[in-house]
């Protein structure tokens, strides 16, 4: 299909039952032609090979609101599942960091240049929502764009970063995501020397404050369609500038149809876990949000994606009304063995080991020397997965014990790891010990 020439998701791909929308709306429209960027650094130019400081040495986990509620913001909503969190015991659990995305500001900035929070939906201001997530023994973070406008079309960083970055500090912001809609193009310029300049000034903006604010970068996003050797790169470079990076497109939102959130869940698990090599401990990969809660997903695909997240050592940010959580997915969300295979401090993603059109199994090293092993059925039918011990990267031993995160059940093995009638839509996800 036709696009702008900086998109923020790319054309459909063949096999995706729907069009999955961005991280904070539909692609934007064309941007300007021409960048105002810092005219001090030509943008485009090398960018210094400083690493942003190591403030994410295991995935970054918390709530984000845009999956759910999109530009339906608002203090309240935000502070309601603020709350939630802590009463639910999810933050107690690793949870912490609350995440305010597009569409919190006014359309205009302040008179002195500066970003202002919508009244209508943060009638107190954003050093206001900080202070309260802090009380709470919670973290605080915030969107942005490095464009000239967010995805939403409200004021982007362009031109401004260090204001803007001075003006989260003193909000006391503790986690940054960076979106890159409506990037301009630069004439003499790829559109790869651009993003790299323009999140590098960003990034140099937030280390300058002197606050510790965990960064995550959305360039890789906007490269996931322009060849594997462009998207890897970018990558590569985004892994120097922050701690994290949405890998590609955007998982779907809350108003979509089952079917859809699940080929979405599907689909971006596929493309992620084909990127185990680019990410390293510290610096990871992010397939976007977690769709459990009142989302029309069965028990089994919300497990699906907590389990395959987890093994692939994503970022674990959910996103629904966290105080109309079901049982079930409060079940899913709040599983500490899950948790502690995401957590795992060697931090490391795992491999694909074996796979077919409707099925897949994955082994992640752990730091005491077990691994955890999914196998995942994306297929309609239930099915028996299996690898064996050698495949799966296992150290040689007379046996194994196999340890079901999600049913608690323990089995012993002599060479195969297997899990006999997997679900449709299910992973059964062991944690495996040489025994």
């Amino acid at each position: 299909m036709s696009r702008p020439s900086v998109p923020r998701t790319g054309p459909r791909l063949a096999g995706l039952t729907a069009v999955v929308a961005c991280s904070a709306g539909l692609l934007a429209a064309p941007a300007p032609a021409t960048a105002h960027a810092d005219p001090a650094r030509a943008p485009g130019a090398p960018h210094p090979a400083v690493p942003y400081p190591h403030l994410a040495p295991t995935p970054p986990m918390g709530w984000n609101n845009w999956s759910y509620y999109t530009c339906g913001i608002s203090e309240q909503v935000v502070l309601d599942n603020a709350r939630a969190l802590v009463r639910t015991g999810l933050a107690a659990k690793g949870y912490d960091t609350v995440t305010v995305d597009d569409c919190w500001m006014s359309r205009q900035r302040g008179p002195k240049g500066e970003l202002v929070a919508d009244p209508a939906k943060f009638p107190h201001g954003m050093a206001y929502v900080g202070q309260q997530l802090h009380r709470m023994g919670l973290k605080f973070g915030i969107y942005e764009d490095v464009g000239t406008l967010t995805c939403e079309k409200y004021p982007g960083s362009l031109g401004r970063f260090p204001q803007d970055a001075q003006l989260f500090a003193q909000w006391k912001v503790d986690y940054v995501k960076a979106d890159g809609c409506n990037v301009p193009t630069v004439p003499g310029h790829s559109k790869e020397q651009t993003y790299r300049d323009l999140y590098g000034q960003m990034s140099d903006a937030l280390r300058a404050t002197g606050r510790p604010m965990t960064f995550s970068v959305s360039a890789p996003a906007y490269f996931q369609f322009d060849g594997a050797a462009v998207w890897h790169r970018v990558i590569g470079w985004s892994s120097e500038l922050g701690n994290l990076w949405r890998s590609g497109r955007d998982v779907a939102l809350q108003k979509s149809s089952p079917d859809t959130k699940w080929s979405s869940i599907v689909y971006n698990f596929r493309y992620n876990a084909e990127l185990a090599d680019l990410q390293r401990p510290g610096r990871w990969n992010d397939p976007d949000l977690l769709l459990a809660g009142d989302s029309g997903l069965t028990r089994q695909e919300m497990q699906s994606q907590m389990s395959l997240w987890a093994v692939m050592a994503a970022p674990l940010i959910s996103s629904t009304d966290l105080g109309k959580l079901s049982p079930a997915a409060r079940a899913v969300l709040g599983n500490e063995e899950v948790i502690a295979v995401d957590q795992d401090p060697l931090g490391v993603q795992g491999h694909i080991v074996q796979q077919g059109t409707d099925f897949a199994v994955l082994s992640r090293p752990l730091k005491n020397g077990d691994h955890a092993i999914a196998l995942f059925n994306s297929g309609g039918t239930a099915r028996t997965l299996s690898v064996t011990a050698g495949a799966a990267g296992l150290p040689k031993s007379s046996s194994y014990l196999l340890h079901d995160l999600v049913t608690g059940h323990r089995a012993h093995s002599d060479g195969d790891i297997a899990a006999p009638k997997v679900p449709a839509h299910g992973t059964v996800l062991y944690r495996v010990t040489p025994s």
